[in-house]
């Protein structure tokens, strides 16, 4: 815990930029009667009764002190997807940072083996060299600021009925566009004395 604080309260760096990343999946619904249009004093209404169009994965990277995200939407969460994600962030998204500074959850794919599985050798080192690792503590995902923002793309883009991928990877990307465009931050507060304070159970006693 106390290494995920103090990641955070780093100085910027546009060398040594902070990442961080989480997913979470959308299940796609289809209606299976047409809504009936909203009228004056009464909102657009949907039948209770819907078809399930499949599941999928939505990959978050938030660099907090940019005020930049990026989604990525995948038909499913694995080592691979997970693989190509780092290297779209490596690659695409800050080629010119000397360092990545990736905090993550603790899930079995979140590993640097995950880019051996998908890509050869060397450019899985080529990728891991570039990225300084770092995960949030077992049962701590709430400190990681990516899951602040899934929370946010839930409330705002995903709390409704979306049919099918297409219109999901829609919609998150406008989404995405409008959050970037006003460059919304975190000012993360929570340090390393607040935690020996308010979170002095979970420290061993001498």
């Amino acid at each position: 815990m106390e290494d995920t604080l103090e990641v955070y309260h780093r100085p910027y760096s546009s060398t040594h930029v902070l990442v961080c990343r989480d997913e979470t999946s959308k299940q796609q619904v289809k209606e299976t009667r047409a809504p009936l249009p909203g009228q004056a004093g009464k909102p657009r209404r949907y039948d209770y009764e819907y078809e399930r169009n499949g599941v999928s994965n939505l990959f978050m990277i938030f660099a907090p002190l940019d005020g930049w995200r990026h989604v990525k939407v995948t038909d499913r969460r694995t080592n691979v997807a997970f693989a190509h994600c780092l290297k779209d962030l490596v690659d695409m998204h800050f080629p010119q940072a000397q360092k990545i500074v990736l905090m993550s959850d603790n899930l079995n794919t979140h590993k640097p083996a995950a880019l051996y599985e998908a890509f050869s050798p060397q450019e899985a080192r080529r990728i891991i060299e570039k990225i300084e690792w770092h995960h949030t503590p077992k049962q701590g995902s709430w400190l990681n600021m990516a899951e602040i923002e899934l929370s946010v793309l839930q409330r705002q883009c995903l709390d409704r009925r979306i049919p099918d991928q297409e219109m999901l990877t829609r919609e998150v990307a406008v989404w995405e566009h409008k959050r970037n465009q006003d460059a919304v931050k975190v000012n993360w507060r929570f340090t390393t004395e607040d935690a020996r304070i308010k979170l002095k159970k979970l420290y061993p006693s001498f």
